[in-house]
Formats: C-alpha cells, structure tokens, sequence
C-alpha cells in the first residue's frame, strides 16, 4: 500500500459535485471528494470507518498524488479494495518534510493500531544496566523507562533475564553494590552479599572510595567494550599480586577474570567487524512473518527477540520489514547501523528519518558476505525455527479451542475467553481478577484486577462474584454506548438501580497497554450471537481492534471459578444488564477432595457434567483455570503487602508529609495520634484548630 508517488489523475466525471454532503458519500466517492481538496505537499493520511474507526494510515511525498491512486478504484489488492469499500471519510496532517511524514506515521500507527497496517504486537520496553552516580557511591542496577537520573546507560538487552545473568556476573567481578541508597546509608555491618563474594561492602568502609571508584571503572571498561584489555589487565596484576605472595588478593583477580570470561562465551556469536548493530532477520511463511533481532553492543551479544508482527496476507517482505523498523525505533533510539536479510521499503527515507532520532548517521545494509552476511544468516534460522515453533503451536491452540467450542455448544472456535476469579481473607484486602485468552495464548494486557470494598459483598463469596461480573460487563456497556450513542440498547436501561459503574475503583491496566480505537457496537444479538439449541451463531465478523479495546471487547466465552453458587450469581448480575441470553458463560469447579482431573462443569439449564480425566481439553481448561487463581492470589498478596505499611494519617485530608512527621514525632505512631487529646493535637506545629478537629474526629467516628 505504500506505492511510489505517481502523478495520477482520476476520472473527474465521477467526482461529486461541490455541494454533495460529505456524510453520504463512502468508498471511492469519499476519498475522491477528499481527493479534490489535497496539496501536493508531503504529509499523513488517515482512513476512517464506520463510527470513526480508523482502518489505514499511510504517509506520502505528494498527498493528492497518493490519495489519487486509490482514488483510481483500479489496480488494487482485495486488501485494499476492501479497506476503500469500507472508507467512510479521510483526514489528513500535512508536514514540511517526507521524514517528518514518516515519523508522524509510524507514531500514529502505534497508537492507533489500524487493521490494514502492518503492526508490531509487542510493544515493551527493553531494559538496560544503569550505574548510577548521582551518589558518591555509584549503584549497578536494572532499569527500564526514562533515563531520569544522572548516570551511565548500557543496553538495550533483549530480555530480562539477559540483564539478570549479566548482572549476576557483574557483581562476581566487580563488587558493585545493588542496594537502594537508604538501605546503604542505614548499614552499620555488611549484608549478606558481602558474605557471599557479590560486593565489596562500601557501605561499611570495607573498601574506601578510591578503591571503589576503580571498581566502577574496571566495570564501564567492560560494559563499554574493553573487556579483552582488561582481562589482560587484571591478568597482570594477578602475577604480579601472586609473586608479591599476595595469594588472597591474586584469587580475588582470578575470579574476576574468570566471571569476565564465563559472561563472553555466553554470548555465544561476538562480532569482529563492527562493536554496535542491532540484526533483523524476516522469514515469511503461510501468510506469517517471524523477524528475529539481535543487539550487539560494545561487540557482545546481547541477545535477542522474536517478533510476530500483524500484517495481511499481500504485503511484501521489503514492505513489512520497512513499517517494523519504523515502528520498532519509534520510542528507541537506533544504532550507527542495522543489519538485515530483506532491504526494507524506502530504505533511504528510513535512514534518514532515524537520522534524526539518533542525530547521528544510521546505515541499513543488507551483506552479501562475510562475517556480518553470517550473523544475519544466523538470526534468519532463529526467525524461521520460532515461526516454525510457533505455527506448530498456534495449530495445536486451535485444536483445543475447537474441543472448547464443542464442549460448550459454541458453533465456531473461541477467539476471546475470559476467566474470572477473586481472593481475599474473611473479607479483607478482596481483590476479583480477570484473566484472556485466545488462539495466540494468554492475552497479559487484557488482564484486569477489581479492587472490592467490604460494603460490595460483606463476605460473601457469591456476592463478590456477582458485583465484579455485574462491574466489568457495565463498563462494556458503557463503552460501547460512549463509541455509538445511538446503539439500539441503552446502558441506563440495563444498568440496575444502584447507579454508574464504581469508576472510583479503577481496574487496574497493564502498562505497555496502548490506546487503541475502539470497536462498532454490536448486533442486536451481540458480538457472540444468540444463544440457542444449536450453540452461538457468530454473525458478526471479528475484529482485533475490538479485543484491544479496554473494557468494550465481546468475549466469546465467560469461565467462572467455581460451581452452581458462583455461576448463578454471576448470571444474576448478566440479568440485571440485559446480557444473560447473550453472554455464553459457564463454571469450573473443583472436583471431590479438589482433585485436579474431577473437575465439574456447569452450564445455565443443563446438569453438571464431567471431561474425560485425559482430554487435552480438560487439561487446557485446567490452565485457564490455574492462570486465573495465580493472578488472583497474587494481586490480593500484593493488595495485602501495601496494607501491611499502610498508616492511617495518610486517609486524612490536610495532612501531608511534613504534618505527618511532625505528629509521628510527638505522639510515636499512629495510634498514638489516635489516642491524644484535642488540645494536644493543636499543639503540634503545623496542625490548626481545624486540622486538629478533624483528626480527632477521624479517630473517634471509627471508633464508634
């Protein structure tokens, strides 16, 4: 779809007049009518949908140029005759240059995810080893995010477990310490990584500054490619240490050269002819892509990732690989060079667009020999053993959700199923979870927590499972009405008498989750269709900016952990919404003495039954069921950890650090506070007649 810029001229004998309403117009009419008003600047192009959904985005040197092929309506992809046949309206951003094209492009496309884009689907960052030295004595840690401190930056590596490894080796040979700095400037004797050989103790003056300051030296040197030269360094000074029968200090060295040597053959292949590339190899097959990348830095390997980017079936590889390499340095900076097996589309307008990202020269090369053709052929075979691994797996998947479909009476597979559970103590820190999944495995960004207050369901299991059913698909509801107010169900006719969803207590989202548009309302019967004898009738096409939407997606299949009790309640709080004949929802219980393999299931109308004890079905129904209880128990654990350190003063209003501390230094603690006289809370400094008041009242109103 991206196509040369070609001056092209469509048959104005078809262009509306200029008093046509906009709002009828669609297809080729409507980009026509858009057609006619563009410049022939370079710029960014929007495709819109019904209910402003956008389906394309798209940069151009000459905007009426490029807007004027499809204006053709001749020559196109059934991709792209669909997505005009679907075009409603168009809007456009024009900008001085075509890499500024190209930069607000890739920016928009991740953000706004269009169905007929080609989109990289992992979106995380990648983390990096930071040594601090905003403090007198620098700190070797993980850090993800924004560089927001003063200090050095090594990276990225592909995973956390890279970091995690090399860090490990780095404390070995270097002695760095790891600790926050309260925790540093609070140790009166070392901890217990000083026992263990993993830091040299500066925290208790073990090792005085200088020392220390060679440490990290020795460290950066390593970080920064100099490993072979200082290995023979330290080599040096080991003999020299030995012959001086120094023998303790001469074993310190050995260990440090040998954790220095054990960190480069981990890193398996370690280039010769350059120190920093990052590698994209693409392999296409059956209509999917894998692209593996590599990063080296400082001529270490520093892993690598597999990614599955999104894409029709008619992209080319050149095209694929250009939109990736565009949308993987969006929010990345890009090394002086980038090595792949397929030249990417506008390779030269990609260069310089991440030119200006890195403001420095950036160069895209594909090697015909070599050692750099060797690492590339290398990441190539990872990229085709993943796609290979993957699609192996993604036919298994489909297998099970077929079972799944058939067990439950759904007349396709299940392309959304959601898993709910909930946990608490007698009441206490109670926190409901929700977890996704689908053909692609467990969807983490669609996990969701429901922070529950005592007042929702005083206890009561059933209770808890009916405000966080009746919660979650509320706020579907309310969604889907905000996208399409017009929709022929209304969300205050199936709200129940109780009011609006508690946006107060926030369902909380996963923080690589990206604002996607959100999906059209569903027919009458709803994204999983009716409900009847012979299973669900999915007449409705699905659409993957619907499953990414925050609360708005249709699942095809709800599972509730647990039996008749749980399923009932949630199927009263379905009822209270409208939605119980079009929610497909249905229990899983623990079976006698809570044996996995006895499990019994439950379904509105129909008697509980059982799966064979073998059936991968089972055995997958078992995993959703399990994934749900781990993410419950450990968001209520979490929940109940930050309850531990909670105080009381901080629910106060009016009261802010220093008032705080200014009352703990008086009365000791909080019940301390508690306890105090009126008169005596006025005389701490800081705290008015009113303030005063008020937390006296606080204490005593929870008292009564």
């Amino acid at each position: 779809m991206s196509g040369a810029d070609k001056p092209i001229t469509p048959p104005l004998e078809h262009l509306p007049a200029e008093d046509a309403p906009a709002p009828t117009l669609k297809g080729i009419e409507a980009i026509r009518d858009t057609w006619r008003r563009l410049p022939m600047k370079p710029g960014v192009y929007r495709m819109i949908g019904t209910d402003g959904e956008v389906l394309y985005v798209g940069k151009a040197k000459s905007l009426k140029n490029r807007v004027g092929q499809y204006a053709q309506g001749r020559g196109h992809t059934n991709a792209i005759y669909r997505m005009i046949h679907q075009t409603v309206s168009m809007e456009v951003i024009v900008t001085a240059t075509e890499t500024e094209a190209l930069l607000l492009e890739t920016n928009m496309i991740k953000r706004l995810r269009p169905r007929y884009n080609v989109l990289m689907r992992d979106d995380k960052s990648f983390p990096f080893i930071a040594i601090r030295t905003d403090h007198a004595i620098p700190v070797l840690q993980k850090h993800r995010g924004a560089k927001s401190f003063k200090g050095k930056f090594y990276g990225p590596f592909a995973s956390a477990g890279a970091v995690n490894r090399t860090l490990n080796t780095l404390q070995k040979a270097f002695l760095l310490r790891s600790c926050s700095d309260s925790t540093f400037n609070g140790r009166t004797r070392p901890c217990m990584l000083y026992q263990i050989k993993r830091c040299s103790a500066p925290c208790t003056g073990l090792v005085n500054e200088t020392e220390y300051a060679a440490l990290v030296k020795d460290s950066v040197d390593f970080l920064e490619g100099r490993s072979v030269e200082l290995q023979d360094r330290l080599a040096v000074e080991m003999r020299e240490s030995a012959e001086n029968l120094e023998f303790e200090h001469a074993a310190r060295l050995r260990n440090r050269i040998r954790a220095l040597a054990s960190v480069r053959a981990s890193q398996g292949i370690n280039p010769h002819t350059f120190d920093e590339a990052d590698v994209f190899a693409l392999h296409v097959e059956g209509g999917q892509s894998c692209i593996q990348v590599f990063f080296f830095r400082a001529g270490q390997n520093w892993g690598n990732r597999a990614y599955f980017p999104r894409h029709g079936g008619e992209e080319t590889a050149e095209e694929i690989l250009g939109a990736f390499i565009a949308q993987f340095y969006d929010d990345r900076e890009p090394p002086r060079l980038i090595l792949s097996n397929v030249e990417p589309a506008d390779r030269a307008l990609l260069e310089e667009a991440l030119c200006v990202r890195a403001e420095c020269k950036v160069e895209i090369r594909k090697p015909e020999r070599g050692e750099k053709r060797e690492i590339v052929d290398a990441a190539l075979l990872n990229a085709r053993e993943a796609l290979g691994r993957r699609m192996a797996e993604t036919g298994s998947v489909a297998k099970l959700l077929d079972g799944v479909a058939e067990v439950f009476g759904l007349s396709q597979r299940p392309e959304r199923i959601e898993v709910y559970d909930n946990s608490h103590i007698q009441g206490a820190n109670a926190l409901g979870a929700m977890i996704v999944a689908g053909p692609e495995g467990f969807t983490k960004n669609q996990y969701r927590k429901f922070n529950m207050k005592s007042e929702e369901f005083g206890g009561d299991d059933f209770a808890m499972m009916k405000a966080m059913i009746r919660r979650r698909f509320a706020r579907m509801l309310q969604e889907r009405e905000e996208d399409a107010p017009d929709e022929t169900f209304s969300l205050a006719e199936k709200m129940a008498s109780d009011g609006e969803p508690d946006e107060g207590r926030s369902d909380e989202q996963a923080p690589d989750q990206l604002n996607a548009p959100h999906p059209p309302p569903p027919s009458p019967q709803g994204r999983g269709g009716r409900v009847s004898d012979g299973g669900v009738d999915f007449s409705k096409e699905r659409d993957e900016s619907e499953r990414d939407s925050k609360f708005g997606a249709w699942p095809d299949l709800v599972l509730i952990d647990g039996g008749d009790g749980q399923l009932n309640a949630a199927l009263e709080a379905l009822d209270e919404l409208g939605l119980k004949n079009r929610i497909v929802i249905a229990g899983i219980a623990k079976g006698v003495d809570r044996d996995a393999g006895r499990e019994r299931f439950f379904i509105p109308g129909k008697p509980a039954f059982r799966l064979d004890e073998k059936s991968p079905v089972l055995y997958y129904l078992q995993r959703l069921r399990d994934e749900a209880h781990r993410f419950a128990i450990g968001a209520h654990r979490g929940k109940r950890s930050a309850g531990l350190t909670k105080n009381p003063l901080d629910e106060i209003g009016g009261i802010g650090p220093a008032r705080k501390r200014a009352l703990l230094d008086r009365f000791g603690s909080a019940r301390g506070v508690s306890r105090a006289a009126l008169a005596e809370l006025e005389a701490v400094e800081g705290v008015n007649k009113e303030l005063a008041k008020r937390i006296y009242d606080f204490f005593h109103d929870n008292k009564r």
